[in-house]
């Protein structure tokens, strides 16, 4: 077979089968022309509504190309909603049907929010939702919007279309009584016999060109590519991979037929976006591939969408102006984030506590110089947890950083990320040993912390969110003090990093101070 591995920049990538002459309606000369595929991809968006404005120009730009004979497809592949807040899920939904995203699956942050309240919110998608290892019960109204696979009809060409939801989701909700009532198959070596099946069925209908859209992680997703016979492209997602271009034992695999199967991702946060230009042999065997990843930032903030956004969200209110800012650090799961510490000490003034603490990975933006508005901030951090005050032994709040530390440390990708802070400085190293900790007060006096035999008698008031203080996966594992939260607010960080914006009179310049320190490593900036 003839695959063209070769790694291009956008434009030529995207222009791919750009001048091929349209094709005439198949005869019996023509049974064995190619056909030729170009997929518009997204994954792991997570509400992301500035850069779902730059990717609508981007899906715009994709659609203007002139592409006779190729078949142009749009897919998303989960978690392109966020959060609690109904305001920022309809954006999501506006987003997909203004592009005109064909499918896309259920995954973990489609369920921040109870199911009946989800669907009311998705009633007008014009796209398909998908779930092939999610039977929900009966009375559960999402059953009206999940198929499990569809039948993709392009210029003639059919295409089999499945959704795998992630297998692992009960780890990554915060509603967990709302889980019984979708049962997710947690077990994936049943979830690829069921993928199996779904292939051999689409093949009985004659279709022979197999997609999976999948927010299984990438490990499941190269398990899926070499053990299932059918599949053709996994359009991948959960793990935020980057896979760019094609290379074998990568993204590229081969069936227990030997046929390719190619796999895809493009990171988080709808920072970038992919195209995958496929060529099929009349089997419906890949001969050809090309994959690039283009950069959202690359293109402007499309003016309909931004108004369209902005009916369902309201128009943004400046509240400030940031004079410099720090480059997000490389690795956000295991160095300190000035841009945490920022967030961090805004809840710490505003909320009047000793102690902020933050899970890393709930930053899902970057501050930038220059005006700042609450949209900004709500793309920034865009969960809609509810901000708390909480009274916290020392012995807990020690455990719960060193369990960060030594299970961030221990994971190849760093995740669940150590925990970011405000009145706390602490190190580490890479054998996720927590070496030190003092607590630093509202005058920057330091007391130390003895890490090794931490006091049960001693408390600090301490501001999170409900995620925070609640979730293992990556929170403080603390969710037997609910009970002695003692304020709980309607509202999530951004708010009160807007009301701290407000209250200053100097310079906003935000950078990182050294109160996270990993011993083994100097922090290095993208």
């Amino acid at each position: 077979m003839n695959y063209n591995l070769s790694n291009t920049n956008l434009s030529r990538q995207i222009t791919y089968f750009k001048g091929i002459q349209k094709q005439p309606e198949p005869d019996k000369e023509k049974t064995n022309a190619p056909v030729k595929t170009s997929i518009f991809y997204i994954n792991d968006l997570h509400g992301q509504n500035i850069r779902m404005e730059r990717l609508v120009n981007a899906v715009n730009q994709f659609d203007s190309y002139t592409s006779e004979g190729t078949d142009k497809m749009k897919f998303a592949s989960g978690d392109i909603m966020l959060g609690e807040d109904e305001k920022q899920v309809k954006t999501a939904d506006l987003f997909l049907n203004l592009a005109g995203f064909m499918a896309t699956v259920l995954g973990n942050h489609e369920c921040d929010m109870p199911t009946s309240q989800f669907v009311n919110l998705i009633s007008d998608k014009k796209y398909r939702f998908l779930g092939l290892n999610l039977s929900p019960s009966k009375d559960n109204p999402i059953n009206k919007h999940i198929e499990k696979s569809y039948i993709q009809e392009v210029n003639g060409n059919k295409y089999g279309v499945i959704g795998l939801v992630p297998h692992d989701l009960p780890i990554h909700v915060k509603l967990q009584e709302h889980l019984p009532d979708l049962n997710v198959q947690s077990d994936f070596d049943k979830t690829i016999e069921a993928v199996q099946k779904e292939v051999d069925k689409l093949k009985e209908q004659g279709i022979n060109k197999i997609i999976i859209l999948s927010h299984s992680g990438y490990k499941q997703d190269v398990k899926l590519a070499k053990q299932v016979k059918g599949i053709d492209i996994i359009l991948g997602a959960h793990t935020h991979n980057i896979l760019e271009g094609i290379e074998e034992n990568k993204n590229l695999f081969y069936s227990p037929l030997g046929e390719p199967v190619v796999i895809t991702q493009a990171g988080r946060d709808g920072k970038n976006f992919g195209v995958l230009n496929v060529e099929f042999d009349n089997k419906g065997v890949i001969t050809k591939v090309q994959n690039n990843l283009g950069k959202t930032a690359d293109y402007g903030r499309n003016m309909i969408a931004r108004k369209e956004f902005e009916n369902v969200l309201g128009k943004a209110d400046v509240v400030g102006h940031i004079a410099s800012v720090e480059k997000f650090p490389t690795d956000m799961y295991l160095q300190e984030n000035a841009h945490c510490d920022f967030i961090m000490d805004a809840m710490k003034d505003v909320l009047n506590t000793d102690i902020a603490l933050m899970n890393a990975a709930n930053i899902r933006g970057s501050f930038e110089t220059g005006r700042i508005d609450t949209r900004d901030l709500a793309v920034i951090s865009p969960f809609a947890n509810k901000c708390l005050v909480v009274d916290l032994p020392e012995e807990e709040i020690v455990n719960s950083i060193r369990k960060r530390v030594e299970a961030s440390t221990k994971s190849s990708s760093h995740r669940p990320g150590v925990v970011q802070v405000s009145g706390l400085k602490y190190t580490f190293n890479n054998k996720g040993e927590l070496l030190s900790m003092s607590f630093v007060d509202k005058n920057n006096k330091e007391t130390p912390i003895d890490v090794n035999n931490p006091r049960k008698d001693k408390t600090y008031s301490v501001a999170t969110d409900d995620f925070c203080l609640t979730m293992d996966d990556g929170g403080l594992g603390l969710k037997h003090r609910l009970k002695d939260v003692k304020k709980m607010y309607d509202y999530d960080k951004d708010i009160v990093v807007a009301e701290y914006i407000k209250k200053q009179t100097t310079p906003i310049n935000i950078k990182s101070d050294g109160r996270v320190l990993n011993v083994d490593e100097k922090p290095k900036s993208a």
